[in-house]
């Protein structure tokens, strides 16, 4: 299913409109987030992944609240993500509704599909 990931390659996540976060547990790297500009008052999470061996630690659970913590900072009224519908994408999709991420439409140029899903977070509350 590597055909319908929507990932940021590193030139996206060097763009201006980017910022990539990193957890480190001494020289490990356990888990990276980024968040993307999309307008004036709307965001997105990019690319976030927890290593295997760091899974069920709280790594996953870290980034997401730096990255909602860093929107509201900036004053996005609006966070979206989009993500799988695969098994595999479950731990991540219950972490989202536990941050108070609701399903929505697709938002930006995504299209949607059987191989994908979309949520969003009002910051404005």
């Amino acid at each position: 299913m590597g055909e319908h990931a929507q990932a940021l390659d590193a030139s996206g996540l060097s763009a201006p409109t980017a910022t990539f976060w990193t957890v480190w547990q001494g020289d490990m790297l356990v888990g990276f987030g980024a968040l993307k500009q999309l307008d004036d008052t709307h965001a997105e999470v990019k690319s976030m992944r927890a290593a295997p061996a760091a899974r069920g630690s709280g790594v996953g659970r870290t980034i997401l609240q730096h990255i909602i913590a860093e929107a509201r900072k900036r004053g996005y009224a609006r966070l979206s993500l989009e993500t799988g519908t695969a098994p595999l994408h479950a731990p991540a999709v219950s972490l989202y509704r536990s941050a108070g991420f609701l399903r929505c439409d697709p938002f930006a140029d995504y299209q949607a599909s059987p191989h994908n899903q979309f949520m969003s977070l009002d910051l404005s509350r």
